[in-house]
């Protein structure tokens, strides 16, 4: 079973994410944060490192770009798989999270086929 934390302030996101790894039969323990400010508080509090780190870019209190900031700064998630899955598809925002330490930016899926992707993604980044 993965460990992944998401970082997502948005309920009908939230569901559709666990939607796609239900779909593609990805068994998961999910850990949720719903505002920038609690990603780095939330790993630190925990023993292990999740498998895979998910998370959008438009969170209240912190921007993801900090929080993308924050987590590489701490040598401790440095190796810890990074996705940033966002409503945008702007080179220049997913050219900025590479440089910041992602590991994918992906832009969220508005179709089935969109979904496989996303789970191969995942799949790919987690067991890494």
């Amino acid at each position: 079973m993965l460990s992944l934390l998401l970082i997502e302030d948005d309920q009908d996101d939230i569901d559709l994410f666990r939607y796609a790894l239900g779909r593609e039969a990805i068994a998961a323990a999910l850990t949720i944060v719903m505002q920038g400010d609690e990603a780095l508080p939330t790993l630190k509090k925990n023993s292990t490192s999740p498998d895979l780190i998910v998370m959008d870019l438009n969170l209240p209190i912190i921007h993801g770009r900090d929080v993308l900031a924050q987590i590489r700064q701490d040598s401790i998630y440095r190796r810890v798989p990074i996705l940033v899955l966002t409503t945008s598809s702007s080179v220049d925002e997913r050219n900025v999270c590479m440089a910041l330490g992602a590991d994918a930016f992906v832009t969220k899926p508005t179709s089935i086929e969109g979904f496989k992707a996303l789970a191969g993604t995942i799949r790919q980044l987690a067991q890494a």
